[in-house]
């Protein structure tokens, strides 16, 4: 597989954009922030031969997390992304091999400092959309080294461990059960649910 380094940037914001659905300065700081972070902890091939050998973890759901998956191939259904809803523009990519992590922030500063790039440009996003591409990473990213322990549970690969409900009868995987007063319950019955279920389908309803 190639060296991601060696790929012109054009080209790899174009896939993110094809992913993404459409160019975006959250796009451009996406892309730079994963590549800064692939750098940092030493994965040059993150979709080829050192798919297995990193984590990421996004702290926000927006466009830039659309990015970084795109650019580490990291996911959700791949258990190499993890999604920590923080509501902060920031990721922290981990080296499994070699335990180094590295936490980035996107700093806000990055949007006054867009002007000394591209003044002549007075849409804000535009500006910032251009300036994103050639301003230098210390000027839009905050680096934190950090320590970073996963569970045997969090790590990809085949469930190590699933158990019922004792109240509602689903499935629990990879360790997200909860003991509460003795008994094994999911999450939504522990703590309460997102949702307020209105029915169940027949097969599944319960008489009495």
């Amino acid at each position: 597989m190639a060296n991601i380094f060696e790929i012109p940037f054009e080209e790899i914001l174009e896939e993110s954009v094809r992913t993404h659905g459409h160019l975006c300065a959250g796009q451009v700081l996406g892309v730079r922030l994963a590549l800064l972070g692939l750098r940092l902890i030493g994965i040059s091939d993150p979709k080829g031969a050192d798919r297995k050998k990193f984590l990421v973890f996004v702290e926000i759901d927006r466009c830039a997390t659309d990015a970084i998956q795109s650019v580490t191939g990291a996911s959700l259904g791949k258990r190499s992304l993890k999604f920590l809803d923080h509501g902060i523009m920031a990721a922290t990519f981990l080296n499994l091999e070699t335990k180094k992590a590295f936490r980035i922030i996107a700093r806000e500063e990055a949007r006054e400092l867009s002007k000394n790039y591209f003044p002549e440009i007075e849409n804000k996003y535009q500006r910032q959309l251009k300036a994103y591409q050639v301003m230098p990473e210390e000027e839009l990213f905050e680096i934190q080294e950090v320590e970073v322990e996963v569970s045997d549970f969090d790590l990809p690969g085949r469930p190590l461990k699933r158990v019922q409900c004792e109240k509602c009868g689903v499935w629990v995987q990879d360790g997200r059960e909860v003991n509460q007063n003795g008994k094994i319950l999911c999450r939504p019955c522990a703590y309460g649910a997102y949702f307020r279920v209105k029915g169940l389908s027949p097969k599944l309803r319960k008489k009495g």
